[in-house]
């Protein structure tokens, strides 16, 4: 497959969407870029295009990694039980769900109001703040040491992030979160505001394509059971309210964030990062979408025709 050719048939796309502009720091990020990187994980091929060096926010993205985290650092029984994993049929952040359908937990890790407990489980460790355990995590997940924090859109999260203040504070009323309401946003709004490439993230959807072991030293770094379960979570809840959409279109388990950005993991074959900034109604790349779907089509990846 070609890729500069599949960066052509898509850019027109981007001009259906627009950048995230209620960060800030983000509102000013260039919309017309399109980055996509593949590594297969059979042969341990790489192939790249486009703006696939970039480094961009990898916002919602690091959902998937601190939940990672949290599964191999406290197990999957105590993840479950602040979180669970159905769509919510609402806006990822808002707290609907749980007032309307009397919920006693937020529906799923994807959502803010489950990705902030989740995050408020890492405490302080070896002298490491739970960001700082993140961030390390990332590092050797994404195999990407220059992985790092942007100030810039961590302060522009802190000025604009009132609604997730009034998620973290209302799951505290409710007993859901148990931690400092403080720490644990101070935390959230950090992992959001990090700099990753489309290869940080097509190394990270490489490991979980490849059932946790990364695939450029055989080290297992997530167990099987963290893997399989970010996966399943990626596929149904991963792209906002259009995750079913996607699943039937594309078929590839993903995650998206505001930044522009998709990670994807095709069980056994690819880890794939994508990036373009320009979004559609529901927070997902609109040209990157596209691609993921030229390339699902391309090289029969949606799991649930091949």
């Amino acid at each position: 497959m070609n890729l500069n050719d599949a960066i052509q048939e898509c850019w027109s796309k981007i001009d259906e969407g627009q950048v995230a502009t209620y960060i800030p720091a983000l509102a000013k990020v260039d919309p017309y870029q399109l980055g996509v990187y593949l590594f297969d994980v059979t042969n341990d091929k790489k192939v790249e295009a486009g703006a696939s060096q970039v480094r961009f926010a990898i916002e919602s993205v690091s959902k998937v990694i601190t939940l990672l985290y949290a599964i191999e650092r406290l197990g999957l029984s105590a993840v479950e039980e602040q979180v669970g994993t159905r769509q919510t049929g609402f806006p990822f952040d808002t707290i609907l769900n749980m007032e309307i359908t009397k919920e006693t937990h937020p529906l799923n890790a994807f959502i803010n109001s489950g990705a902030i407990p989740i995050s408020s489980l890492i405490e302080e460790q070896d002298g490491l703040s739970p960001f700082d355990q993140i961030l390390e995590f990332s590092r050797k997940i994404c195999n990407d040491p220059n992985i790092t924090l942007n100030e810039e859109i961590y302060q522009s999260e802190l000025r604009t992030g009132d609604m997730n203040r009034s998620l973290a504070y209302y799951l505290k009323a409710k007993e859901v979160l148990t931690n400092d309401v403080t720490l644990s946003l101070d935390t959230y709004f950090k992992q959001c505001s990090r700099m990753v490439t489309c290869q940080s993230l097509a190394n990270l959807g490489a490991v979980l394509a490849n059932d946790g072991i990364a695939p450029w030293n055989n080290e297992r770094i997530i167990s099987s059971e963290a893997a399989t379960y970010t996966k399943s979570v990626m596929m149904t809840t991963g792209l906002y309210n259009e995750s079913g959409t996607y699943s039937v279109r594309i078929g590839i388990p993903t995650k998206s964030g505001v930044g522009g950005v998709l990670v994807s993991a095709a069980p056994n074959h690819y880890g794939i990062g994508i990036f373009s900034p320009a979004l559609d109604h529901a927070g997902n790349s609109v040209a990157g979408l596209a691609m993921l779907g030229l390339i699902s089509k391309k090289l029969k990846l949606d799991i649930f025709r091949y």
